[in-house]
This record gives structure tokens, C-alpha cells and sequence, in this order.
């Protein structure tokens, strides 16, 4: 299997590239890992590489029917500017690659399953490897990948489709055509850094979006490193969930095993999680 890496939003650093590289050369040796060069660039202190430059990489990687897969290689900030450039120039070869990310990229993750285009999956970045057990966390998406292990997805998976996102980018598709029609679909929701008001507020977008009628019911992933508020905020993230899911009139159906951390685990979007 060849996989290409591009970072559509923040750069990685070489020397990641490389543990991931030596990583996967020993636990899944048919595994090709290529880095686009753009991985590395660095534009204005943040981005990897300018909108065009990210956009030309994304577009050179998913349009090559050598590669079997797209792997996004961090999150951060700056997949949402390149989704205009890129989406009506994806060719035939581009439909036919798994796509890979969460966080930042859930923007070209969205847009490519609204559009029908390949297949989504909500996994680990390759950026993992340089946390602490990150070894694990990129091994589930590569298990998932070249193996189709169960033991990689989500454990709530079943027969209806789900979809997984953080809600700051769930938040920022809503009201764009890039949002996806979600309806009959588990909606499966993770945050980070964010306050506990913030959080709130963002729920309440999602109750009251008219773009998510007809969803099935919410999972609540995990939400950590909650920032502190002065004053406190009354309110827990559980009491936050299940206010809004009953505004929203759908149901809440408990926890999803997900988050920005190194046990963050895999959601095929759609049904088919073979």
C-alpha cells in the first residue's frame, strides 16, 4: 500500500517524519510511506507552506492513482482555505483513495463526503508519533488501512452511518456547502482547549442548525484540556450534551471513543466499516 503524506493546514518537522517512517517500516513493512515535500515548508509562522502551495500538494497527492490513501500529517489551522481551490479539481484517481485525519482536517474530510468523493475516515494524523504513545495511535489507523482491523474503529459502530468531527469545525462547516447532509447519520462530536462557555455556545449551534435535521442522535467524545474560566462556569460538559440534544430532539446516545489524544479512535464515514 502506498500512502501520501500532506499537510494541509500545519507543517511537521523532519525528524517525525522520519520516527513515522521507521515505524511503519518494521510494523507494516507493505506499508510506502511518501512525504510530499510541502509537509515541511513553513509560510507566515504557522501554515505549511501558503494557501496555493498547500493546495497545489493536496491536489498533486489525491490525484495520483499511485497512492491508495491520503494521510493528513497534522491538525492546527488552514485545511478550511484551500477547500474552495481544491474540490472541483479532484480528478477520477481522487475518488478512489481512503482519506485520513481528524481535527483541522475534518474540513476536507466534510467536503469530500459531501461531494461523494472517496472515502473519509475519521483516524489519527501521522503527527501522533511524537506524543507520548503515539506509536499506538498511528498504528490504529495503519491497522484499519492495510488490515481492516475492528479492533481500530470506534466500539459503537453498527448498522447506521456515522460521522465524526470536532464541534469547532463541525461549527464552521454549518451554513457552508460543505457541510454533508448527515441525515440518519450518528453525529460523534470531540473538543479541545476550548471553555466550558465557549462549548456551550457551540452546542447550541448545534441544536438549532437547520442543516442538521434528521441526524439519528450525538456521541459525546472526549473533551480535555478544558481552558479555565473566571467566573467558573456552572454547567459540566454532560449536562451541556444532554440540554442540547433534547432542544435539538434528537437522541443522546452516550460516549464515543474519540478525542485529541493518542486513543483516538477510527470512524470510517457513512455505513460501510468493513
Amino acid at each position: 500500500m502506498r500512502i501520501g503524506i500532506v499537510a494541509p493546514a500545519r507543517p511537521i518537522e523532519q525528524v517525525v517524519a522520519a520516527r513515522a517512517a521507521a515505524f511503519a517500516a518494521v510494523a507494516f513493512p507493505t506499508v510506502d510511506l511518501v512525504f510530499h515535500p510541502q509537509c515541511f515548508l513553513s509560510d507566515g509562522g504557522h501554515f505549511a507552506g501558503t494557501d496555493d502551495v498547500r493546495a497545489a500538494a493536496f491536489l498533486e497527492f489525491a490525484n495520483d492513482p499511485a497512492f491508495d490513501t491520503l494521510w493528513f500529517a497534522r491538525g492546527g489551522y488552514g485545511s478550511n482555505r484551500i477547500l474552495h481551490a481544491v474540490m472541483a479539481r479532484l480528478g477520477a484517481a481522487a475518488g478512489a483513495k481512503s482519506y485520513c485525519g481528524y481535527s483541522d482536517a475534518g474540513f476536507l474530510l466534510g467536503a469530500l463526503y459531501a461531494r461523494g468523493i472517496g472515502r473519509p475516515v475519521h483516524a489519527p494524523l501521522v503527527g501522533e508519533i511524537a506524543r507520548a504513545g503515539g506509536d499506538g495511535a498511528i498504528a490504529r489507523t495503519l491497522d484499519w488501512l492495510v488490515r481492516r482491523d475492528p479492533a481500530a474503529l470506534e466500539p459503537s459502530l453498527g448498522e447506521r452511518p456515522a460521522i465524526a468531527f470536532n464541534l469547532a469545525i463541525l461549527n464552521a462547516l454549518i451554513g457552508t456547502p460543505w457541510l454533508p447532509d448527515l441525515a440518519g447519520h450518528v453525529l460523534m462530536i470531540e473538543e479541545t482547549s476550548e471553555p466550558l462557555y465557549r462549548i456551550d455556545r457551540m452546542l447550541f449551534q448545534m441544536a438549532h442548525a437547520t442543516q442538521l435535521h434528521g441526524i439519528a442522535g450525538v456521541r459525546l467524545g472526549r473533551v480535555n484540556d478544558v481552558i479555565p474560566n473566571d467566573p467558573p462556569f456552572a454547567d459540566s460538559v454532560q449536562t451541556m450534551i444532554e440540554r442540547w440534544c433534547a432542544e435539538m430532539g434528537v437522541p443522546f446516545l452516550g460516549a464515543a471513543d474519540i478525542g485529541h489524544d493518542v486513543d483516538n479512535k477510527v470512524v470510517p464515514f457513512g455505513s460501510d466499516h468493513s
